[in-house]
């Protein structure tokens, strides 16, 4: 396959020229439907993509930032659960791509085109977008989950497959044997062709020659785009398939085809002593501690980039703003990330992050905590370790995080002690869109 980059006669290009016409002849489906019951009230009123991290971005921001900065411009987001918040932020910030060159965001509800049901699982999702794909005629389909967050060079692990002459490729992470559990876990053989794939196995095969450590898949797979048609109609008329690429499709085609593992360090971007960041952040502590993690003076992840940047809707907004100097009523932040539209009027900001146009009064603390949009803290109000939801009003005087047992009373508290505050739960029925 790699050999058909040029024809007979012809100088062979360099690798930058070979990858981006193999981008430019792919098509990414992001899969954006999932509700990430894990998080709990934080997904009440919208999918998990759709959650605010980093103090001014939605998760799935990152995954199509990915693609831009990959160079795969044509992409189908495959919505299900709540998806209006979603899709409106689609809408939004990312309409500026060029239809005219073959660039495009296709929204991809779920709308029964096949048969009449939802989306079944991860495989069926696409199927039931075939026809889509099939206009759009790629010679490569992506596929892509929306909930995660990591920077990663797509045109890789394209490159990759093609050389290796794969039917599929699935991008790996690797983990900790015995945190593998937790995944779909890939067992490999020398060359990386993949020899097994079992989801979530209670005895994870190891890495060849690193018996501590074992290969999770990402989600993220590459398949030719024909071999993938072919696979989809197969599972479909398959009795008893959950229709789950992890769960049906590559058990199945694993020990039929060519199905090669490609380690994410290979295609990682970014990365301070080439560690590779991917967070899953499906429970309210990881979406806790990933936020916490952008306050250090060295984050692992670079949201700081300018040559991969992440890409969102951009409101135009007044710079933040921190007002009084006087010994009781100092307005200050530190080790925080404090976004655009924020004033912080006498109050002390410390290890967080305040989202867009949170406004924060004299005398308050906050520490630990994530802040998220359009969110209004009153007079001497202390936050520690806690996660606000959009749009609350928490008055003056009010206490959360220091007394577990109280917090339970009114809020959402984990057993790490990580606090979760909604406008419902403040009796603050806010009708607009989250």
């Amino acid at each position: 396959m790699a050999d058909d980059a040029t024809s007979p006669g012809e100088r062979q290009p360099s690798a930058a020229r070979f990858v981006s016409q193999l981008t430019k002849h792919t098509f990414a489906v992001v899969l954006a439907g999932g509700r990430g019951s894990r998080l709990h009230e934080l997904t009440d009123w919208r999918a998990k993509p759709a959650v605010p991290f980093g103090g001014k971005f939605r998760i799935i921001d990152f995954t199509l930032s990915n693609c831009l900065n990959s160079g795969v411009r044509r992409i189908g987001v495959a919505t299900q659960y709540k998806a209006q918040s979603l899709i409106r932020h689609l809408q939004r910030g990312w309409s500026f791509l060029e239809g005219r060159f073959d660039e495009y965001i296709e929204i991809m509800p779920a709308q029964q085109q096949i048969q009449e049901s939802w989306y079944q699982g991860t495989a069926d999702a696409v199927y039931q977008n075939l026809r889509s794909l099939r206009i759009n005629g790629p010679q490569y389909v992506l596929i892509l989950s929306g909930d995660h967050v990591y920077k990663m060079d797509y045109g890789k692990l394209l490159a990759s497959h093609v050389a290796k002459r794969a039917d599929a490729t699935v991008a790996c992470i690797e983990v900790p044997r015995q945190e593998a559990e937790a995944f779909g876990v890939i067992g490999i053989d020398d060359d990386d062709r993949v020899v097994s794939f079992t989801e979530k196995p209670r005895d994870p095969p190891a890495i060849p020659g690193r018996p501590q450590e074992a290969l999770a898949s990402m989600g993220i797979y590459v398949f030719n785009a024909a071999f993938l048609y072919e696979q989809l109609i197969r599972d479909a008329a398959t009795p008893g398939s959950a229709h789950d690429f992890g769960k049906d499709v590559l058990p199945h085609i694993v020990p039929r085809y060519r199905v090669f593992a490609h380690s994410f360090a290979q295609s990682c971007v970014g990365v301070p002593d080439c560690t590779p960041y991917w967070r899953d952040v499906g429970t309210l502590e990881a979406y806790w501690e990933a936020n916490m993690e952008l306050t250090k003076v060295v984050p692992e992840l670079n949201m700081y980039d300018a040559e991969w940047p992440i890409w969102t809707f951009q409101e135009q907004l007044p710079p933040a703003k921190f007002v009084f100097d006087e010994p009781e009523r100092r307005g200050m932040a530190v080790d925080s990330l404090v976004s655009g539209g924020c004033v912080v009027s006498g109050a002390t900001v410390r290890r967080s992050l305040l989202f867009t146009n949170v406004r924060v009064d004299i005398g308050s603390v906050i520490e630990d905590s994530a802040i998220l949009p359009n969110t209004t803290i009153g007079r001497n109000v202390t936050l520690k370790r806690v996660v606000v939801d959009k749009q609350c009003v928490l008055r003056d005087g009010m206490s959360v995080g220091l007394d577990h047992d109280a917090d339970r009373q009114r809020f959402n508290v984990t057993a790490g002690g990580i606090t979760l505050i909604t406008p419902e739960m403040l009796g603050q029925n806010d009708l607009r869109i989250r």
